[in-house]
């Protein structure tokens, strides 16, 4: 017999399993209690968890036990039925409603074609691992608020704002390409955290540069070091930026001039081209050395096959006890090629890679300087070695 209770007759029962017939039955605690449809399938008796009263009322248990019993009579286990149901649903949910690491990761293979080596450096995403997943990773895109980014910006957003601010704008990215792949998701998102954030004003510190003076010094406190050391004398002669200079091989030097390949060179992919570097007679030196030593890379680092890490190399610096960074090297170059007037604006901007002129006076200034910048690179490391003194540099510009 069904339908044998009413909604005043449970909220008056006292404790205890309430029958509704055809399976159905509460089980009263208090206020409280837990719908159950009881059935029995292939000679097997089960009960099924519908939900929690007062929250699911007694119609809507009735239509449930109704559901469930057609379920059973068509052959189905019900409880076994749902289970699927459940699971076929979080398929459907993870590839409609990622969660934001899974978003994240689907965003970086649409554009891992723009990143150098496909993004395999993990540059583009690390800000994201590191500091938004750990907060909301998991959580589903539609279900992400303007206060969860907030307040997993919020450690670094003061302390490392640079680091805060590439994860803003990849967060942003990622918000925006779901939004358009049709992922639940709204890119205003980023921008209320960010109000939320409140504005903060970041003084950069520029990378502490040895003085210009003092590179004859450092380089000659390198001479009997091992292939960290060398790779600094490499960087001071060169002027090439260190993921550069650490993965020289051998077969990018033909006679005296390093091709330095556009996926080492900083910028985007795409918009990089490759270096020429001219290099001396010591850097010449430098590369005779390591081929004593390695047979590809110049800089092969404790891992075979593998250049020297950046850590291997600051660890030398330290050693020297020398404030000064690798990369600032190439500030000590500029600021002894502007106090000694060693060469022109161009040829020293273009020693160390920069962008000289907008787009329309690049399309016709196309020389890359080669032969002027030999000149000044070997007048540089004539200094470096000792070779000249600092006052007696001439300057090789035309007046």
């Amino acid at each position: 017999m069904a339908n044998q209770l009413t909604a005043i007759q449970i909220k008056n029962a006292g404790d205890g399993k309430l029958s509704d017939g055809r399976g159905l039955f509460l089980l009263k605690k208090g206020p409280a209690g837990r719908w159950v449809y009881r059935y029995q399938f292939q000679t097997r008796r089960r009960d099924m968890g519908l939900g929690s009263y007062p929250e699911m009322s007694l119609a809507a248990a009735r239509k449930e036990r109704d559901r469930w019993a057609a379920v059973a009579a068509a052959g189905r286990d019900p409880i076994d039925t749902r289970q699927a149901e459940r699971e076929a649903a979080d398929v459907s949910a993870q590839a409609d409603d990622p969660t934001f690491a899974e978003a994240a990761q689907r965003v970086l293979e649409s554009i891992k074609s723009t990143l150098k080596d496909d993004g395999a450096a993990g540059r583009w995403i690390s800000p994201l691992t590191i500091h938004m997943n750990p907060k909301i990773g998991r959580k589903r895109m539609s279900k992400i608020q303007p206060l969860d980014l907030a307040n997993a910006l919020r450690p670094i957003w003061r302390t490392k704002h640079p680091t805060a601010i590439k994860a803003v704008n990849r967060t942003r990215i990622t918000f925006q390409r779901c939004r358009r792949m049709g992922i639940p998701c709204h890119e205003e998102t980023v921008e209320i955290a960010l109000q939320h954030l409140g504005d903060h004003v970041h003084h950069a510190e520029s990378i502490v540069a040895t003085e210009w003076q003092r590179i004859p010094e450092i380089y000659a406190q390198l001479e009997d070091g091992g292939t960290g050391a060398k790779a600094l004398q490499w960087m001071i002669l060169t002027l090439v930026r260190s993921g550069g200079c650490r993965g020289a091989r051998f077969d990018e030097i033909e006679g005296d001039v390093w091709t330095v390949p556009a996926e080492r060179m900083k910028g985007r992919k795409g918009r990089t081209k490759p270096f020429r570097v001219p290099l001396s007679d010591e850097a010449l030196r430098i590369r005779d050395q390591m081929a004593e030593m390695h047979e590809r890379l110049l800089f092969e680092g404790q891992r075979p096959g593998r250049p020297i890490t950046d850590v291997a190399i600051e660890k030398v610096m330290n050693r020297l006890k020398e404030p000064g960074r690798p990369h600032g090297f190439r500030t000590s170059f500029r600021t002894w090629v502007q106090d000694t007037d060693a060469t022109s604006y161009d040829v020293a901007e273009t020693v160390l890679a920069h962008t000289i002129g907008n787009t329309v006076e690049r399309s016709y200034a196309r020389s890359d300087l080669l032969e002027k910048r030999r000149v000044v690179m070997q007048t540089w490391a004539d200094y470096v070695t000792g070779a000249s003194s600092k006052g007696n540099v001439v300057p090789i510009r035309s007046r």
